[in-house]
């Protein structure tokens, strides 16, 4: 278990996952930082999964987890955690990825209905 004060960098754009974070208390911040401004793309809450694209994909981080709760607790599941848990305990593992995809299917649902209403607010403003 690690903690992380409010606005500390849980993980940084740039950085390959070598981890997945559980969040057990608080919540965490997903950044995206084109260098001009930083846009809040999506919050992790209590019970979510984060870290998991880039853990699974081996690609470098898109954003940057931060934590936006004074006393933001993770479970933190290293790549050596994980690949232990594949053999030792395989069940586990098979439950953990359905949490990955359910996790990623929340962030996907959240950043569409904001979408949603951003195009309906942008494009329905110029209509009378």
């Amino acid at each position: 278990m690690i903690t992380f004060k409010k606005k500390e960098t849980i993980a940084d754009i740039g950085e390959v996952g070598e981890a997945l974070y559980f969040v057990v208390r608080g919540q965490a911040a997903l950044i995206y930082d084109n260098g001009d401004n930083q846009v809040e793309i999506g919050r992790m809450n209590e019970g979510e999964l984060m870290g998991e694209m880039s853990f699974f994909d081996r690609q470098p981080r898109s954003v940057r987890m931060v934590a936006i709760s004074s006393d933001t607790r993770l479970l933190r599941l290293t790549r050596a955690m994980y690949k232990r848990l594949r053999v030792e305990h395989p069940f586990i593992a098979v439950n953990l990825l359905e949490h990955a995809i359910i996790s990623l299917d929340h962030l996907i649902r959240r950043l569409s209905t904001d979408v949603a209403i951003f195009n309906r607010y942008f494009y329905a403003a110029g209509k009378k």
